[in-house]
């Protein structure tokens, strides 16, 4: 019975060494963490500069099951195509032109309204080289 009364003493000694030991890390861990924070308040509404790089985050929850809108269904445009199933643009008007400015020369460059393309699709080039392959438009 004596035996194991220095047991249970024993393992009491060493169960408050234990104890100590992991307040001991706590402590430390906490003088770390202390270090790095300050004291912030913050009114309503009010929002760090930190915050404003987070990403918006939604809960799973939020999604719903998307339900397509068959409305706006596009026609395809048919393209004449050789037998290489290419075909050529071909230039329709010049719609708008412009000098561009960079840092060493300025340069002219024209709205160009391609064949089988819409206004709004109409591509800037650069003059000079529309000048070249279609000197009929410019005459």
């Amino acid at each position: 019975m004596v035996l194991g009364l220095e047991m249970i003493k024993d393992m009491v000694k060493k169960v408050k060494l234990i104890e100590e030991k992991i307040k001991a890390a706590q402590d430390r861990q906490k003088s770390y963490a202390d270090l790095k924070r300050r004291e912030e308040e913050y009114e309503v509404g009010e929002k760090p500069n930190e915050l404003e790089r987070v990403h918006n985050v939604f809960h799973v929850s939020q999604i719903r099951k998307y339900i397509p809108d068959m409305t706006p269904v596009l026609q395809p445009e048919t393209i004449e195509m050789d037998e290489k199933l290419t075909y050529e643009e071909r230039l329709v008007k010049i719609l708008d032109s412009k000098v561009r400015s960079t840092r060493n020369k300025d340069v002219s460059i024209v709205k160009v309204l391609w064949s089988n393309q819409k206004t709004e699709d109409a591509a800037w080039e650069a003059e000079a080289d529309m000048r070249k392959c279609y000197p009929e438009l410019f005459a």
